[in-house]
């Protein structure tokens, strides 16, 4: 399971960081990223990196958020930096995971967090 925290209420121009933990039984993670999804709009990726740590970002997050992870801890981080408005959304931390040597990998989603920004 993926257990996704950090979300809340906070005034435009202000940062917040997100946390998702991956739980369970794991044999391995590869990619993880962040999603969003405000009302009325389908999920867009925010921003993914990948096992060996490369980034990518969506365009309208790029240069304000940093995704990192901790492979230790199994844990996957969103620092948001001047957020807008337009970031609020319900953000879900996403990972692929394999449960057991034997098992392919698969796609595994948080609950999302909530994010308001107010202006």
């Amino acid at each position: 399971q993926l257990q996704a925290s950090g979300g809340g209420f906070v005034q435009a121009g202000k940062s917040l960081t997100l946390f998702c933990a991956v739980t369970g039984s794991i044999f391995s993670i590869n990619n993880m990223a962040w999603h969003r999804q405000a009302p009325g709009n389908h999920r867009e990726l925010v921003a993914s990196i990948t096992l060996a740590g490369v980034t990518t970002y969506a365009n309208s997050m790029k240069g304000r958020s940093t995704i990192s992870r901790d492979n230790n801890k199994n844990m996957v981080y969103l620092q948001m930096n001047s957020l807008e408005p337009e970031d609020t959304a319900v953000y879900y931390c996403y990972a692929e995971i394999s449960r057991r040597s034997w098992l392919p990998l698969s796609d595994y989603w948080g609950q999302g967090t909530q994010v308001t920004v107010s202006s």
